[in-house]
Formats: C-alpha cells, structure tokens, sequence
C-alpha cells in the first residue's frame, strides 16, 4: 500500500488555508488573515521540515557510495515541494491582487507606490518616520570581497541599490533591516472622504531612503523586499561538560547560524543584486522563491480593523454548569464537565488554579506546560498557589519547537518562586495535557483536575478548538498522578506507568490499545454486528495504523476520518467502496481538538487525547489518551463530531491527487459545522444531529 508523503500532504493543507482566501463568501478581513496563517505556515514548514530533508539529502548522497537502498529519496520530494510550493506562490500573488481590488471597493487604499502619496500624506510620513523609525535603522554596506552580514529569518530585508544617476555603471549596495518588534507593521495615513489610507513600514523606511544615506552622492534609489528562512533544527551538543539546560541553551544560539533554505525576493528585483545575495548565501534553484512586492505575510494576521459591517465572531459562552457558580472546584467534585474551546470559555481552568491557589485545604497542584501565553495567567497562578505554602511542580517541555526560549526563562521564573520544574526525558517530548490537584475534603484527601486535547494557553484557546475533561474521578487522576511519578523519576518511569489502569499513555500502551481497540470492532463486524471508528485529529501519518485501518474498513467496520492536516492518504484510496474517504475541515477556528471514538452507538468508548497518529506521538513523545466516561458527556461529544461528519460548507474530501474538493452531498441542508456547534453549545433545547446519518 503506496501512502502519500506526510510533507506533500502538508502542503495540501495549506492550500486549504489558501482556498478560505480566495473564498468570496469569507468575510475580507478573514481573507486577509488566512493569507498571513498560510504565509506563516509556510514559514515554519520550511524552518522545519524542509530543513529536515536537506539533511536528510544529504546523508542519502553520502549513502549511495555504500550501494544502501534507499526507498524515498528526500531530493526528489524536496523537487515536489519546489514545484508546489512555486504553484501556490503564484496563486497567493493572484489572491492578494483580488483582495487588493477588494479593499479599493471598501474604500480602503494601501499605498504601494509613493508617487500615488498626497503633499500632507508625504509630511506625516517625513514625521513619522524622523519621530519612531530613523534612530532603528542600521544600513549595512554591502561589498564584494566581503561575506554577506548576518541576517536573520525572523525579518524582513530591503536590498538597495543606490547611484549617482540613473546611467552610474557602478552601482552601489546595501541592506536595511525593517526594524523587528516595531509597534505595527502598518502605519494608516490621513484620510478623507470616507477614504481610509495605510502604507507599510517598509515603504515609509522605501520613502525615506535620500535621507537615509544624504551623506553620499546618491541620487537614484531602487529597494526591494525579501526574507530569508533558515534551517531551525537544534543541534545538542553532546560535550559530557555540558549538562542538558546548558546543550538546550548552546542550540538555541547555534541556531542563529542555520543554513539558509529558503530566499524569497520580489521578482522585480536588480538582477545583479539578487546575483550576489544568492552566491553569498550559497543558494540553488530549489532555495529561490520568486514573489510579489510584499513579504513576511505573516504580520497580515494582525491587519488593522479598518472594516465597516463585518459581523464579529461570536464570544465564548459561560458552560451551563458554570454559570451563576461562585465555586469550579464545588462543580468539579459533584460531577465531570467537559469544556470545548473556543465555544467556552477558557476562564475556568485560570479560575480553577486561582481557587487552588489560596484554598487552605490544598496541598499540591501539578501541571504539565508545552506551551503558554507570554504573560500566562496559568503559570501566574501557580505562582500565586507557591507563595500561598502550596506544594505546586510543573512538568516544562524545553524542547517545545521555537518556544525553548520562553520556557527556559518560565522555567527561572517559576524557580525562583520555590516551584519545583520537571524537565521530563531529555530523549522524548512531554506533550500531554494534565492537571491534578490535591486537597483535604471531609477527613480525606481527595484529588481532581483536567485534562486537554490542547494547550493551556488562553490565547491560542480563543482561535484553537479543543476539548477539556474536568473532572474528580479517582480513576483518572491516579493515572495522572502515576504518570507525575514517571516523569519525576526516570527510574519509577515504566514502573509508575505499568500501574495505569484507566488513561492510555504513549510510548507505553497507546499503540498496544489502538490495535486492541480496531481488532475489537474487526470482530464484532466480522460477526455482522454493528461496528465504528470514528477518528477526529490533526494528522495521520503513521504507516501501521493507517494499513490497519484500512483493513478494519474492508473487513466491513465502518470508518469515519476528520483529519485537519496532514493525512498520508492510499494511492489507491476511494478504488472500493471499503475505503473510507477522509474528510478536513478548515474554517475560522483551527481544529486541533482529537477524538476517537470506538464502537456502535450504545456501547462506544470514547477518548480525548493530545496525541495524533504519527509515529513520533505515538513512539517518541508522552502523550495522554482519556476516555469520557459520562454518558451525558458521551452523548454530547459524540454529537458533537457528528455535526462535524455532516459538514458541507467546509469540509473538503482527502485524496492522493491533492484536489482538496468541497464535500457537497446531494439533497443536503446546508451545514457549517463551528456555527453548528456554536448553537448547539449556547441553545437550552439543543436539537440533536444524531438522527442525521452521517455519509461517507
């Protein structure tokens, strides 16, 4: 069975992110967000995986003189990925000039060219830039016998080429850093007529270029933007001086001086500029992506709201059983609530911690962290439970990708307050999302908490969708409990973990439970009884378990998938009536949350989990799978994932062939399943969807 690469599949997810873009339907404003999401995205992709190849590459190469067999060569999807991603390029540049006209039509001008710039809108740039930007620029003087500066992949770069006059034969070079950390991007001039009018920071830096170099003999000024993208890997040292804070620390730093592997230029660019940029930084065909004018997309995210009649989202309702309640732990120990971010809010858990914190009953509170907001209201109230005597420990993950640096500084912090930090296994990422506190209750100590399919971070909560179980069931926090015990402890780890009885945990028994769980309903269909897997996650890449459920499928269980990314598809797959067609879901919210439901209606098992089915999840991480064991809270997430599954708006149908088509069945009402849910969650009399069969 040929599966899709996980890389090329990636990239057909964030085509999906590009076709919200280009969909007339979706309001401008999300337009423009989905343009940076994509920008962003691939920004990372490349940092990361793509990085990842080119070593990859290189160490196959090094294997051909050995005669060893190779099965997918990296340079040849690095050859795809080029190819995709120069595609996309092109239509992002096609989107953008639509979303251009767009915004004329709502009388919104971004100034692209300063010969379009007014006599006063010419003064407050003059202003604006001698008050907050001439003191941040730093030109850098280019010059042939030298190596190029340092540049780094979180900025933006203006390449200039400056001469005396037009016809100077000798030009000169430099390179202008767009100040990072700058308040905004975009700066919006003065306005009239209804107009509104806003001109990036690069061009105000493009406007003011005589000024910047008045102390030479230039006269003729010609700037273009580009970005560069270099390898993110860190490298640990394996100096035995070192220990593992300090090898964290070290890669940090080195990773200042990645390769580059990725330059993306405006394609209007001086041709000998760009000649010497790329022989200077080492650069091949597949390193070049050529552009438009604008780069670094990623700022559009946080676009200035300079719209008029845009329906705002809605805001995140107060959990029934939570409101008019003066206490979230008093609910949690009468019954389990399950909370589904961003529909909910996410103040429970900060206000479940503040309680902890000052509760003279409690005695300790555990928590694992992957990654928090910048000033985390979590973290702060665990500090606040430490300066209250509480006996408060944090499992940190140092090695959670471009948030090493924050952590480590969290993780002083957090010291510094007599908190005890766990740094986990320095071979295997910490991802699973758990709390469990402990207290004295009517003579006896008592434990309760949570657990997320996300993070516990109440910033991305209110763009994410995740699902959190609070609960006091003694079964699962002594699972937690034990698994606090394996990570304190490398010689207690299988020890502590052997002792779980209810969670499911990876790189134990996950895998184990998963075939247990597929053989299980392989059984009942092979008896002709009713069987189901139903499956809602981020990616699916792992070979095993994508084979065994397609085997599942054909021996007559049926299949459902909602896969958001990356989902390593049979070339084969829609051939029978057996393969179950995997569907993804992209819309306003970033699904995140994982689901796994096994068994008919009537006798399923239901879990929430922070792991997707990857190998490095499921082999190389601690990850938790926790089963809904409220047959109220059951019935709701099942629901819940049903409305997902009937989904016509914006669901799209996963193939080998990347074609991302809409799922639009015949003779189907229309169904936009996060405005369902929405309504679902907020309505008293919730109408239920499981009447409705969901298709595949």
């Amino acid at each position: 069975m040929r599966l899709l690469d996980r890389d090329i599949s990636w990239l057909a997810f964030n085509a999906r992110v590009l076709q919200e873009a280009h969909d007339p339907s979706v309001n401008l404003r999300d337009r423009i967000r989905f343009l940076g999401i994509f920008s962003n995205n691939l920004d990372e992709f490349f940092r990361v995986r793509v990085a990842t190849l080119r070593r990859l590459a290189a160490v196959q190469e090094r294997e051909k003189k050995y005669k060893i067999a190779i099965e997918d060569s990296a340079e040849k999807i690095l050859d795809q990925i080029h190819i995709i991603a120069l595609k996309q390029q092109k239509q992002f540049n096609l989107i953008w000039s639509q979303v251009l006209k767009e915004l004329k039509r709502n009388n919104i001008h971004i100034i692209l060219d300063d010969r379009n710039l007014k006599g006063e809108q010419k003064r407050y740039i003059e202003k604006y830039f001698i008050d907050n930007v001439r003191s941040r620029i730093n030109p850098l003087m280019l010059h042939r016998s030298k190596v190029i500066p340092y540049l780094s992949d979180q900025s933006l770069y203006l390449g200039i080429v400056m001469k005396a006059s037009p016809r100077d034969p000798k030009p000169s070079y430099a390179l202008i850093e767009i100040p990072p950390g700058a308040s905004s991007r975009f700066i919006q001039l003065p306005s009239s007529n209804g107009k509104k009018y806003i001109i990036l920071l690069e061009d105000i830096i493009r406007f003011n270029l005589p000024r910047i170099f008045s102390h030479f003999r230039y006269k003729n000024f010609k700037s273009h933007v580009f970005k560069i993208t270099k390898d993110a890997e860190i490298d640990l040292d394996q100096e035995l001086s070192l220990n593992y804070i300090e090898r964290i620390e070290r890669g940090i730093k080195n990773r200042r001086k990645g390769k580059t592997v990725r330059f993306v230029y405006d394609i209007k660019m001086d041709k000998y500029l760009l000649k010497f940029i790329r022989n200077k930084l080492h650069l091949t065909r597949n390193n070049i992506i050529p552009g438009g004018k604008i780069h670094n997309f990623k700022h559009f995210m946080e676009f200035p709201n300079v719209f008029k009649g845009i329906q705002e989202r809605p805001s995140a309702i107060v959990h029934p059983q939570l409101r008019n309640s003066l206490s979230v732990t008093d609910n949690i120990l009468k019954q389990d609530i399950l909370l589904h971010f961003p529909y909910h809010h996410f103040d429970p858990l900060i206000d479940l911690l503040r309680e902890s914190a000052v509760d003279p009953k409690v005695r300790s509170i555990k928590l694992t962290v992957y990654r928090v907001a910048d000033d985390s209201k979590i973290l702060n109230a665990l500090i606040n439970a430490a300066r209250n005597g509480k006996q408060v420990t944090v499992m940190l993950e140092i090695k959670a990708r471009f948030d090493e640096k924050a952590n480590l500084d969290w993780k002083e912090q957090l010291e510094e307050e007599g908190i005890k930090v766990l740094l986990g296994l320095p071979n295997k990422k910490v991802h699973c999302k758990l709390c469990v506190i402990e207290k004295n209750h009517n003579k006896e100590s008592i434990r309760y908490g949570f657990v997320s399919t996300g993070n516990f971070n109440e910033k991305t909560a209110r763009h994410y969708t995740d699902h959190c179980l609070l609960t006091s069931s003694s079964s699962i926090m002594k699972d937690i409990n034990h698994i606090f015990e394996s990570l304190d402890s490398q010689e207690r780890n299988k020890k502590s973990l052997k002792k779980l009885k209810t969670l499911i945990a990876s790189p134990y028994n996950m895998r184990s439970q998963i075939y247990k769980m597929i053989n299980k309903e392989i059984e009942y269909a092979s008896k002709g009884k009713p069987s189901s897997i139903i499956l809602k996650m981020n990616s699916l890449s792992d070979p095993l378990l994508i084979k065994k459920l397609f085997s599942a499928s054909k021996k007559g269980v049926r299949v459902q998938l909602i896969i958001r990314g990356i989902c390593c598809v049979p070339k084969d797959i829609g051939s029978t009536l057996y393969h179950p067609i995997p569907r993804s879901i992209v819309d306003q919210y970033l699904e995140h949350g994982r689901v796994w439901i096994f068994g008919a209606a009537g006798r399923n098992s239901i879990f929430i989990s922070s792991a997707d089915w990857m190998v490095r999840n499921l082999d190389h991480r601690i990850e938790v799978a926790c089963p809904i064991l409220d047959p109220k809270l059951k019935a709701e997430i099942y629901e819940i994932i049903f409305i997902q599954l009937n989904d016509n708006q914006k669901a799209r149908i996963l193939d080998y062939h990347l074609k991302n088509a809409y799922y639009h069945p015949p003779l189907s009402l229309a169904v936009r399943s996060q405005n369902e849910i929405f309504d679902f969650l907020s309505s008293k009399n919730k109408a239920s969807y499981l009447k409705v069969t969901a298709s595949d």
